[in-house]
């Protein structure tokens, strides 16, 4: 018997979910994938918007920028990379620069600081830049993070504070019996939280009449390798449309650089990448930079939004009392996250529980060792005291055996290859996994007393080996 369900262990249901392990609560956390934040949370731009965009007096625009506020302290609690670079959208002509004018008399009704550019500054910040800019808009509060461990790190906390986290576990009944909800036949909960992502509507649909639509848009990317050569400095952003704020070229806090994405309605599981889209997402991207170094790629890859019908987040109480809808969190849904998650608490479940805090909640995880930020004389002290940290496995990231073994005891653990690179970043170079894959493998297996063939690359089914092809059998 549980106080209270979330569904989806995605970036939101994450921070809700370490938000409640403040309190003396039994909270259960279901999702239906292999690992947490699988879905949007892991293919997305990394971006912390400043929250000069969204339209006054919604809860996109009120949550942006309380939530971009908020990932300091958050960050350095979780041990998460985030870095303050700032953003500038940049206008390719007159009728553009009226917009970024517009669009800065909506930032200071939304309360965010902006800086108009003319073509001087402008290329002054960002020499890369195509010559025939005009002039942007600068937002210097907007920021990237690393949301793959940013959604972990959120977990391994709630975990560490008594919140429990079931995966493999996809929500498919709920129903409602002596004031009760009944999930999948086995977990009950006074008190249930859909934090599904595109599948928020079907969820909200086990239980209530459809009352919105949620439709998956898919965004494609180009992901560069790091390198040292000058690029850019800043999060670029095109001039916002009707289907979102563009393309976009930035840096990543991994030292890579992403380009993307498209904006494309689909269905709720296609995630393939095609060339006819890259290319346009390729030419767009050209109209702002000159010289882009595409032959720098090293991998492409799609994510699906959750554009809800309503046009704004969905954080409310159904009609059936005591199931919440925290749903319809497209962008900049990643930058509201933290303010969602104290908007669903001080508003919604305060008033259904007598939240005691616990004298014992800790709300930092134990520090990650990352051996490529130390100095010689840092990574030897290591290395004397566990030699595991003196074998480098994956030689493009330079992540040692001993920091994959150290992630692997720790209270949200990777179970998959896939897991694993998201974490440590192992396989995420150049050679994507070509040279460290086979012995992440071999690790894995060991820890978790697996056979090869048991450890899966992704989901449960989806297996790296299948048979040996060498020896016997």
């Amino acid at each position: 018997m549980y106080d209270i369900i979330i569904i989806g262990a995605g970036v939101t249901g994450s921070f809700i979910a370490r938000e409640l392990a403040r309190y003396k609560l039994n909270v259960l956390v279901l999702e239906k994938d292999f690992d947490v934040g699988n879905e949007t949370t892991a293919a997305n731009s990394a971006i912390v918007h400043s929250g000069y965009d969204p339209v006054p007096g919604t809860l996109k625009a009120k949550l942006n920028v309380e939530g971009n506020r908020m990932f300091d302290k958050v960050c350095d609690e979780l041990d998460v990379s985030f870095k303050r670079i700032g953003s500038i959208t940049v206008a390719l002509d007159e009728a553009q620069m009226e917009t970024l004018k517009a669009l800065q008399e909506r930032a200071k009704e939304n309360g965010v600081e902006t800086i108009l550019l003319n073509r001087e500054e402008l290329l002054e910040k960002e020499p890369m830049l195509q010559k025939e800019v005009i002039g942007g808009l600068l937002a210097p509060t907007a920021g990237i993070i690393d949301p793959f461990n940013l959604c972990v790190h959120l977990m391994e906390n709630a975990i560490d504070n008594g919140v429990t986290l079931k995966l493999n576990e996809e929500v498919i009944k709920i129903v409602k019996e002596d004031g009760l909800f009944v999930v999948n036949d086995q977990y009950k909960a006074k008190v249930v939280i859909n934090a599904t992502g595109v599948m928020g509507d079907i969820v909200n649909e086990l239980v209530n009449d459809k009352t919105f639509d949620i439709m998956p848009r898919k965004g494609q990317y180009y992901v560069f390798d790091h390198f040292k050569r000058p690029f850019v400095s800043h999060t670029l952003f095109m001039v916002p449309s009707d289907k979102g704020k563009g393309v976009l070229i930035t840096p990543t806090t991994s030292g890579n650089y992403l380009v993307g994405p498209s904006a494309n309605l689909v269905a709720r599981d296609e995630k393939s990448t095609d060339k006819q889209t890259l290319n346009n997402v390729r030419a767009q991207a050209n109209n702002v930079i000159e010289n882009i170094p595409y032959y720098e790629t090293i991998r492409t890859f799609a994510g699906l939004r959750a554009t809800p019908s309503t046009h704004d987040f969905i954080i409310e109480e159904s009609e059936t009392e005591n199931f919440i809808n925290v749903v319809g969190i497209e962008s900049p849904g990643l930058a509201s996250s933290p303010a969602i998650a104290k908007m669903v608490i001080d508003e919604i479940i305060s008033k259904k529980f007598d939240l005691v805090e616990k004298e014992d909640y800790n709300p930092r995880v134990r520090r990650y060792v990352k051996l490529k930020n130390l100095s010689i004389e840092e990574r030897q002290e290591y290395f004397k005291s566990n030699k595991d940290y003196g074998t480098i496995v994956c030689k493009c990231e330079q992540v040692s055996k001993g920091e994959i073994i150290d992630c692997l005891n720790r209270s949200c653990p990777p179970h998959s290859i896939k897991a694993l690179k998201r974490r440590l970043r192992v396989g995420f170079g150049k050679c994507q996994g070509g040279m460290c894959q086979s012995v992440a493998l071999e690790i894995l297996a060991a820890h978790y007393g697996l056979d090869k063939k048991e450890i899966p690359y992704d989901g449960p089914k989806a297996f790296i080996l299948l048979k040996k092809t060498k020896g016997e059998e």
